[in-house]
């Protein structure tokens, strides 16, 4: 197995789950009824920060420092999307929850390197686009700078999920290939699965 095959098999195997995130039912989860902008703005804030500190704290914890600098990476490139966000949406630095979401719970317990990648830069990359999709289309025709913003948000997001994949097959070897499917597979499960639970509650 390759990253590439990795990549695929997820999105294969996970189809409806990722469906799911780039569904309408995500906006109605978020905005905790009919869909809302400033709803919307501030829960992708929210996303933003839990991934900053999720990557914040494996920096802090990296023997290795070539992982310490790619999850630096991540760092900045995350705080740079909170701050914009926020910018779009007129918050303040403490405006929002400070909550890791089950997704974020479950990769901050990650310490096995391949897993933190796999889960932090595969998994989570590939919810994370079809959640700005999801974003992008709500925003067109309503908000010209918002729908732009989750434009540019998205595809530095699919740069991220590139720098993981090569990571990936930098270091995979062996057993890890399947050890990286199941994290960055549960990963996404685990944001679906918290989707559902929104549409029940």
């Amino acid at each position: 197995m390759n990253a590439a095959d990795l990549r695929a098999e997820i999105e294969a195997e996970y189809a409806a789950a990722l469906d799911l995130l780039g569904s309408r039912d995500l906006l109605v989860a978020l905005s905790d009824g009919e869909p809302d902008p400033a709803a919307l703005l501030c829960a992708a804030a929210d996303s933003e920060d839990a991934a900053r500190e999720t990557f914040r704290e494996w920096v802090e914890k990296a023997a290795d420092e070539t992982l310490r600098e790619t999850y630096a990476a991540v760092v900045a490139q995350e705080a740079d999307h909170l701050r914009r966000v926020r910018a779009v949406a007129d918050l303040d630095d403490g405006d929002g929850a400070d909550g890791a979401g089950p997704m974020h719970a479950y990769l901050r317990g990650r310490e096995e390197p391949i897993h933190r990648v796999a889960g932090g830069m595969v998994g989570r990359t590939l919810v994370s686009l079809r959640t700005h999709g999801c974003l992008i289309d709500f925003f067109e025709g309503r908000d010209a700078e918002a729908e732009r913003l989750f434009r540019e948000l998205r595809a530095e997001t699919a740069e991220c999920l590139e720098d993981g994949l090569d990571t990936l097959d930098t270091r995979a070897t062996g057993e890890d290939w399947e050890e990286a499917l199941a994290v960055a597979g549960y990963t996404v499960r685990l944001a679906a699965d918290d989707l559902r639970d929104a549409r029940r509650s």
